[in-house]
């Protein structure tokens, strides 16, 4: 069996390597104007804003590369080995990766499957350029797992949904443009059949947004109240009171955006260097047999998480491939592998792992600190483990459901 790649991929492995190279020590200036790349004081590599990165990510095929070119993607075609070059020679060389999110991850996929032509024309490429920032509409405070339960209301007047709720856990609520919304328009349906899927401009009159910190000691959750808010009746996607479906369509993509495999390399390949770095009785961590043993066993979940990916991203190319329950496997395990992970990172730093924000002893800027608490956020949201477990089980492996306490 020959498994080198032939002579077209190993042409394209060097030209992926090459633009890794250019851009090494790329690092992005938030709150700069969208120039190209210039030197940076203190900087070891190009500083660019992150949406000028996307663009260019998108036009070399790095990225959006199977989204048609009219819509602001590629325009070319799937293809399992090219990602998989992409995503290794990324990792390898710690580039930056894309930008993602609820609108680029969720919603893009979302609209290129269900979506109408006017739709896809006027979302999808400022979604992918970055410009646009969604935030999704789905838990309320008493529709959580339950989600279909939910009570914010939208009724159509005079040509306009007229939209009064709330919803909570909203994330990047307070930075988004547009959201992507449940509401019940039918409250005489049965609770399945009578939710729509709007897309609601957050400048419109009416939208009140509150944060919530959480355990990053961050705001990175959001309530938001809608009070008499007025959109345009064309603001939905699928059919009236059909909005399960396309919600449901959602949650697939998101459960299978929320760990990705390539991210998840990467930062492993990032605490291998701390491993490497940090020393206990003058010898590095990586050579203490304890240390070397967790990491072992996180590296041999990371390439399982892989090459489950990689059956994920081949089954794209086989119409008709039913993927739900395997995305559903990906959230389970690659939350829980990232939250295992960066807790490692922090075990290894010693004392100086349990330090947060601004102290000036912290190490890489305590993203090991933020990102372990985060994920732990993350095995909650989405969907918790629990509910994942019940659903692989039940659909997956056609095991009995869950009994109901009588009563409850």
């Amino acid at each position: 069996m020959d498994l080198e790649y032939g002579p077209e991929y190993i042409e394209f492995l060097d030209e992926v390597a090459k633009f890794c190279k250019q851009y090494h020590g790329l690092t992005f200036n938030k709150d700069g104007p969208k120039t190209p790349f210039a030197e940076s004081e203190g900087s070891s590599g190009p500083v660019m804003h992150r949406s000028e990165w996307q663009k260019i990510l998108i036009e070399k095929g790095y990225f959006a590369r199977s989204v048609p070119r009219e819509y602001g993607g590629y325009g070319g075609e799937a293809d399992i080995l090219k990602s998989r070059i992409i995503a290794s020679e990324f990792s390898k060389s710690k580039t930056p990766t894309p930008m993602g999110g609820q609108g680029i991850d969720m919603l893009v996929p979302t609209l290129l499957e269900m979506g109408t032509e006017e739709q896809k024309q006027r979302y999808i490429k400022p979604t992918l350029h970055g410009e646009m920032i969604w935030c999704q509409g789905y838990s309320e405070p008493g529709a959580g797992s339950d989600l279909a339960s939910l009570q914010t209301k939208g009724e159509l007047i005079n040509g306009e949904w007229v939209i009064n709720g709330q919803k909570i856990w909203t994330s990047t609520a307070q930075f988004s443009q547009m959201c992507f919304c449940l509401v019940r328009t039918e409250p005489d349906a049965p609770k399945h059949a009578g939710i729509s899927y709007l897309l609601i401009p957050m400048d419109t009159p009416g939208i009140e947004v509150r944060p919530l910190v959480d355990m990053t000691l961050k705001p990175g959750f959001n309530e938001v109240f809608f009070t008499d808010v007025k959109i345009p009746e064309g603001n939905i996607i699928g059919k009236r009171g059909e909005g399960w479906a396309v919600a449901n369509a959602t949650l697939g993509y998101e459960r299978g955006s929320l760990a990705p495999p390539d991210a998840t390399m990467s930062r492993l390949n990032m605490l291998i260097d701390l491993m490497k770095n940090e020393t206990l009785d003058g010898k590095p961590l990586i050579e203490h047999p304890i240390y070397r043993d967790r990491l072992m066993q996180i590296q041999g979940k990371v390439l399982a998480q892989q090459s489950h990916g990689l059956r994920l991203l081949s089954a794209k190319l086989n119409p008709g491939t039913d993927v739900k329950i395997g995305k559903m496997i990906q959230k389970l395990t690659g939350t829980e592998l990232r939250h295992e992970l960066e807790g490692l990172a922090i075990d290894v730093m010693g004392e100086i792992g349990t330090l947060y924000e601004q102290s000036p002893h912290i190490k890489n800027d305590g993203t090991w600190q933020f990102i372990y608490m985060y994920f732990l956020g993350l095995i909650i949201g989405g969907g918790t483990s629990q509910i994942q477990k019940n659903i692989i089980a039940e659909r997956g492996l056609g095991m009995p459901k869950e009994p109901k306490i009588q009563g409850a």
